[in-house]
C-alpha cells in the first residue's frame, strides 16, 4: 500500500502528446484506487490541441485546426498548447472527504493563490467556471478547471496560461463563453516563466490539500 497523503510531484519535460497523457492518467487513477500507486500531481505542456468535455457543444468547435480529443472531464471545449501549464491532479478522495465540490473549490483557490504570488489578482466568477483576471479593464480568463472522478479518484485538473499563442483559442468558443477574452501572464506583462509558476504552485500546495481534506 502507498501513503496517499503525500502525493508524488512530477514535472514533465518537453511536450507530452494528449493520448499518451490520457492513457497514463487513467492507468494511474486505477492504480491509486487499487492501492498500488501513490497520488500524483503531474505538471506538463501539450502540443497544440483541443479537448472536449462532457458538456461540449459541437457548434463551439469553430475551426478544428488542431487535433480534437474527447477528454471525459467536466466542461466544454478548451485549448492546450506550448506555453500553457497543465496540472493533472490525481487524488484519492475516498481518503479526503469524498467532496467533489470542495475539490473544485480547492483547485480554484490553489491557482488563484499561485497567481497572487506572481503579482496577478485573480478570482472566481459566479456562474462561470475558470479563473479570471483583469486585462486592460476587461475580465479575461487566465485559467481553466476540469475534473473527472471515478471510484472516488479524481484526475484531469487545471490549466494556466503562461505564454501560449492566444490566437489558437480562436478555433473554439473557450468553455462556451464567447463574450469573454482569454489572457496569459505574458499578455499581462508578468515576467514569469513556467518554473516560476511551478514554484508558486508548490508554495501553495499544502494549503490546497488542507482545503481538499476539509480543513
Amino acid at each position: 500500500m502507498h501513503d496517499s497523503m503525500h502525493p508524488e510531484w512530477t514535472v514533465a519535460e518537453g511536450l507530452t502528446p494528449w493520448p499518451e497523457a490520457f492513457t497514463a492518467m487513467e492507468a494511474r487513477a486505477a492504480a491509486i484506487h487499487d492501492g498500488t500507486a501513490c497520488e500524483q500531481i503531474w505538471l506538463l505542456e501539450h502540443p497544440p490541441l483541443y479537448t472536449a468535455g462532457t458538456s461540449a457543444d459541437p457548434a463551439e468547435l469553430l475551426d478544428p485546426r488542431f487535433p480534437v480529443y474527447a477528454a471525459g472531464r467536466g466542461g466544454r471545449y478548451t485549448y492546450h498548447g506550448p506555453g500553457q501549464r497543465v496540472g493533472y491532479v490525481m487524488l484519492n478522495l475516498a481518503n479526503r472527504g469524498r467532496d467533489v465540490r470542495r475539490l473544485v473549490h480547492a483547485l480554484e483557490g490553489w491557482v488563484i493563490d499561485a497567481l497572487a504570488n506572481l503579482g496577478v489578482a485573480a478570482w472566481r466568477a459566479e456562474g462561470r467556471v475558470g479563473i479570471w483576471t483583469d486585462d486592460n479593464g476587461a475580465e479575461a480568463k487566465i485559467g481553466a478547471i476540469g475534473v473527472r472522478v471515478r471510484r472516488w479518484v479524481c484526475f484531469h485538473g487545471f490549466s494556466i496560461n503562461v505564454s501560449p499563442d492566444l490566437s489558437h483559442f480562436a478555433g473554439i468558443v473557450p468553455c462556451g463563453l464567447p463574450e469573454f477574452p482569454v489572457t496569459s501572464l505574458a499578455r499581462l506583462g508578468i515576467d514569469a516563466g513556467m518554473a516560476d509558476l511551478d514554484s508558486a504552485l508548490q508554495r501553495n500546495f499544502c494549503r490546497f490539500l488542507t482545503v481538499v481534506n476539509g480543513g
